[in-house]
């Protein structure tokens, strides 16, 4: 349990459960191959059985951190800030991304959109779950819709979705990593019979690097 005023602060997104950060390539979807500081919130209960994250789920494991810490490392790297988790959205963005943009970076998202939209951003990753499926204030706002394909079933799933988000978002299919050897085929033929959609690949595991 978190003393009163802590808890406080964290209610109004002043301080953040914060996992990580660190300083890498953007592996993923539109902004692959760019460099960028990744700002990683702890705290999710969206629950993905293949989640490569599973430490982040419990928030209580991260310690509130202040914001204006988070941006002041921030400001030392890259001029673009990735908030990932974990679900970001779990959280009230609205403070740390006025804080960020304060600071002239670019910031950018990855959310599951299960929760509604916080914040002001320059790049929203809606990567959707089947378990908890996103608000409509993400799929309205949306920049790129990237959906994990694990099995031959998701391909229907990602179609869904397409149906749902904005139509100016860019739509992406991407192999679970565990699945890649069996997906990938599988995706690379789907989106050359259905050119709508994109592949995208976790470069940055192929690369080595966070």
């Amino acid at each position: 349990m978190l003393p009163k005023e802590i808890q406080l602060e964290v209610n109004k997104g002043a301080m953040l459960p914060l996992m990580e950060e660190f300083y890498t390539i953007q592996g993923e979807g539109s902004h692959t191959g760019r460099a960028a500081y990744f700002i990683r919130i702890g705290g999710c209960d969206v629950g993905c059985h293949w989640c490569d994250v599973k430490e982040s789920w419990n928030a209580e494991s991260h310690p509130p951190t202040s914001i204006d810490l988070i941006v002041e490392n921030a400001a030392k790297y890259a001029d673009t800030v990735v908030v990932t988790g974990g679900e970001p959205l779990s959280w009230d963005m609205t403070l740390l991304t006025q804080k960020l943009k304060g600071s002239g970076l670019k910031v950018h998202i990855e959310t599951s959109g299960a929760f509604p939209l916080s914040g002001t951003w320059d790049w929203i990753c809606l990567s959707p779950k089947k378990n908890k499926l996103p608000t409509k204030t993400v799929y309205d706002n949306a920049h790129e819709l990237k959906v994990i394909i694990h099995n031959k079933h998701d391909f229907i799933f990602a179609e869904e979705q397409a149906q749902l988000v904005n139509d100016n978002a860019i739509l992406f299919l991407q192999p679970e990593w565990s699945k890649k050897e069996e997906m990938t085929p599988l995706i690379v033929d789907y989106v050359m019979n259905n050119p709508k959609w994109r592949v995208s690949l976790q470069t940055h595991k192929y690369l080595n690097i966070p």
